[in-house]
């Protein structure tokens, strides 16, 4: 979108604002208070002197009953960027080791590894796949083992930055890959489907570190294997990751897209609910409130059906003992409602166990959130300072960007003493966070 229709299309927001508000009977100032802006900066936004934001226009939705006309006026600057390349196309990954204990991963085209003399990951397959093992000895323990194995790499990514457990996570990956290659038909199968839930996973640590084009790659990865291990439901799986990257990128109409072709395939229903829950948040983002809690109470009743087998590695949260109901308080901020969403997710809080950071760091960035867009300005520095050393060990570029919202939702509030007392703790926590360099290094 060029700068002239966006400041066309603020100046229409401002407009319908105003409009809306006389009708309501409310001054700048009594207006003001409800959403919890000042008199200024909402007036400012009336004559279109300042863009709107989304959350302002959800909150503004609300209190006016406007039923997500406000919300359709907001230009969004990220829509039009589009989802990277994955690259997965003839490109295969290799590992560098440095003396200083950093490591590397770094994409190159399959014929410069074997022009290179290298023995890659995809060339050992091929020589491995001539010699298969019959009798598939040995094979079911290294399944089982490395069942055992995926948990405590997720149990280590909750307490960790997702630099730490990549260069395992790829290296597992691929290890399970060539013993599959190895193996006889009766437990290859099983090798290949347990290799493409530690890709996907690794895919998600690629988003953690902020590097969408990784992840996708990984996310391709672990299609790739989880059709080569007969199992259709990663496939389906992968649509609903990619809706997740979307929504992040600020792409509302692809993401609920990508969610409602899950949702509407023949995906066991555990990977159905996850396509409803966040397509739930899709339609929160666009404004749709009751779409959204229609699309949470179907949530709810595919993921009570689609109980997880109790050994297969699981997808989607694991950590969280009501995920539907997080999930809900996340998309009761998202609709401009941010009070009731604190309450909910005070409560969804509590239950997460100590030992999930990660989970508790994002959860308790959008719980401050909630508060501090609810006008408890104090209450949310409070619980802000209690979230930053978990997010400063994460280091996930989700929860930065979580984080980036609070901090600009604070800043509306720069008088509040405990707001001036955060405001270092707070930049120094979002200046900790930087895109991972080309070469997908990992200190």
């Amino acid at each position: 979108m060029t700068e002239v229709a966006v400041l066309e299309r603020s100046h229409d927001f401002g407009c319908e604002l105003r409009r809306r508000r006389t009708e309501a009977l409310l001054s700048l100032e009594e207006l003001g208070r409800l959403v919890h802006y000042s008199k200024g900066q909402l007036s400012k936004v009336e004559r279109g002197l300042k863009r709107p934001t989304p959350e302002l226009a959800r909150l503004c939705d609300t209190q006016l009953r406007a039923g997500g006309a406000l919300s359709a006026l907001v230009p969004r600057q990220e829509a039009d960027r589009p989802l990277p390349d994955s690259g997965y196309d003839g490109e295969v990954w290799l590992m560098r080791l440095d003396q200083d204990g950093s490591s590397s991963f770094q994409p190159v085209r399959r014929r410069s590894v074997i022009a290179a003399g290298a023995a890659s990951v995809l060339t050992m397959h091929v020589e491995a796949a001539g010699t298969p093992d019959p009798s598939g000895a040995g094979a079911d323990t290294v399944v089982d083992a490395s069942r055992l194995l995926f948990d405590q790499f997720r149990r280590i990514g909750q307490a960790s930055g997702p630099a730490s457990v990549l260069p395992p996570l790829i290296a597992q990956t691929h290890a399970l890959e060539q013993l599959a290659m190895r193996s006889g038909s009766r437990t290859r199968a099983a090798l290949l489907v347990l290799a493409s839930r530690y890709a996907e996973y690794t895919g998600w640590m690629a988003q953690e570190l902020g590097d969408d084009r990784s992840a996708l790659w990984w996310t391709d990865r672990a299609v790739q294997l989880a059709r080569a291990g007969d199992d259709p439901a990663l496939v389906v799986y992968s649509w609903v990751r990619r809706s997740l990257l979307c929504l992040y990128r600020g792409q509302l109409r692809e993401s609920v897209e990508l969610s409602e072709r899950a949702l509407n395939s023949d995906a066991p229903p555990r990977v159905r609910g996850l396509a409803a829950q966040h397509l739930a948040q899709g339609l929160a983002a666009e404004g749709s409130h009751d779409a959204c809690m229609r699309s949470l109470e179907q949530a709810r009743g595919l993921l009570d059906r689609g109980l997880s087998d109790p050994v297969a590695p699981v997808l989607g949260a694991s950590h969280l003992p009501d995920v539907v109901a997080m999930f809900t308080g996340w998309c009761l901020y998202e609709l401009g409602r941010p009070d009731e969403a604190a309450q909910v997710l005070d409560r969804e809080h509590a239950r997460i166990p100590e030992h999930a950071m990660r989970t508790r760091a994002r959860y308790g960035v959008r719980r401050a959130l909630a508060h501090a867009a609810a006008g408890e300005i104090n209450h949310a520095c409070h619980l802000t300072r209690e979230v930053l050393p978990s997010v400063r060990l994460t280091h996930s570029a989700t929860i930065v960007a979580d984080l980036r919202r609070l901090a600009h939702t604070l800043g509306r509030h720069p008088r509040q003493a405990s707001v001036r007392k955060i405001g270092p703790e707070l930049s120094a926590a979002l200046a900790l966070h930087s895109p991972a360099p080309r070469g997908h290094s990992h200190a």
